[in-house]
């Protein structure tokens, strides 16, 4: 694709793009017509807030590998981005994540998570997740003739069960869970509902910790609080964010990837009819979803400590950066006829699950759980269809790609 110019910082600053509703239906066409302009692009954000969309290959994972580049929330950068308060106000409600460490601090968490998840209870989860699946899906059957919601009855659940056994969480809390999850990643929520979804799922998961400590299992959350490294372990405080972060990025990516997989699968009859023949080719078609409909769309923000130059442009220090992952992975630059869902790709390369230090440690963990879910539906119900005059429609939401529903008919 050709460029039609070269961006500067001075012709965004003066003009930053809208993120209007439209955007929010159908993204890339949005991701396509700003990339004719080059690879950074200043846009307004939700809150009012401006700062620099990356929609390019190359400089999502240049931005990605940047020091330059911060996630620390009291860093200069986002004190200069966000003012004052605002910083203020975000680091106080997400600054202990793992997400929004720099390293040192970020290697030491890293380092610490790493050795939790490559514990017995992630090891051993595949038969399990097995089981629930067939589970739900045995639960459908009584209402397979009726048009039913998948989305809600199949691609939530699971992974909240997943989850939720992983940690060691009680099932009857998911409803919960669910509620505090969509309220902190819809844009469509004010500061003060964020705000209190927030202190609603700390608390909770701070007498869950307390209660590990005294009962622990043999689930993920018991491990986390065990481990560790040169006698090194994770605080309280840590732990509590620790969970925070898995039970929101580690359920809402997970639901999103199998719902979209789904609707891609159910939009596309010879794709449909291959991949009930051949099941092998689930893990192929899992890895086309998450470059072509990638379940997490943007990466959470970074700010710039110093001036730097992603794709030839100049961003100065104290700006906003989102990182789309989503437009990264249909840029034409790296991907051949990047809007076609293809088995056979070769480059496997996306970034789904960012890149570098931030890269999601629980890609691993979501890939297991979306192609065993796609697996045993396909086995359950081949004959699976879209309900009739489905219109499909997404959130609205930076952070996640994601359907409000997804009506099907099962046809047992």
């Amino acid at each position: 694709m050709t460029r039609e110019r070269a961006v500067t910082a001075s012709d965004s600053a003066a003009e930053p793009f809208e993120l209007t509703e439209d955007f929010y239906q159908n993204p890339h066409a949005v991701y396509d017509r700003l990339r004719e302009y080059g690879p950074a692009h200043r846009v307004r954000f939700p809150d009012g807030g401006t700062g620099w969309l990356i929609t390019d290959y190359d400089a999502a994972k240049a931005a990605f590998l940047d020091p330059a580049i911060s996630k620390d929330l009291t860093s200069e950068g986002a004190r200069a981005a966000l003012s004052g308060d605002g910083a203020q106000a975000a680091g106080a409600m997400f600054g202990d994540m793992m997400l929004f460490y720099d390293p040192p601090g970020h290697t030491r968490l890293r380092t610490l998570v790493n050795r939790a998840f490559g514990g017995r209870a992630v090891r051993e989860l595949a038969p399990r997740i097995t089981e629930l699946a067939d589970t739900l899906l045995a639960g459908l059957a009584a209402d397979a003739a009726a048009d039913q919601d998948l989305l809600d009855r199949y691609a939530f659940p699971l992974p909240m069960l997943v989850i939720c056994e992983l940690l060691g969480v009680p099932d009857a809390e998911r409803d919960n869970f669910r509620a505090w999850s969509t309220t902190l990643v819809s844009n469509d929520e004010t500061v003060e509902a964020r705000g209190a979804a927030v202190r609603q799922f700390v608390a909770y998961i701070d007498q869950l910790i307390r209660a590990k400590r005294e009962q622990p299992a043999h689930d993920l959350l018991s491990e986390l609080i065990t481990v560790s490294e040169d006698d090194d372990r994770l605080s309280h405080r840590e732990l509590i964010s620790m969970v925070f972060l898995l039970l929101v990025a580690g359920f809402e990516t997970t639901v999103n990837l199998i719902a979209n997989a789904v609707a891609i699968l159910l939009s596309d009859n010879n794709l449909h009819a291959t991949l009930v023949a051949n099941p092998e080719r689930i893990p192929d078609f899992v890895e086309e979803v998450l470059r072509f409909e990638s379940p997490a769309s943007e990466a959470t923000f970074r700010y710039t400590t110093a001036a730097v130059t992603l794709g030839g442009l100049e961003i100065p220090a104290g700006q906003r950066i989102l990182v789309s992952m989503a437009a990264a992975d249909r840029d034409p630059a790296r991907f051949a006829d990047p809007h076609t869902v293809d088995l056979d790709r070769a480059d496997k390369n996306h970034l789904a699950f960012g890149h570098g230090i931030h890269r999601c440690v629980g890609a691993p963990l979501a890939r297991m759980e979306g192609g065993i879910a796609l697996t045993r539906l396909l086995a359950a119900y081949p004959e699976l269809e879209l309900a009739a005059d489905a219109e499909l429609r997404w959130r609205k939401s930076l952070i996640v790609r994601g359907l409000t529903g997804l009506p099907v008919r099962l046809h047992p």
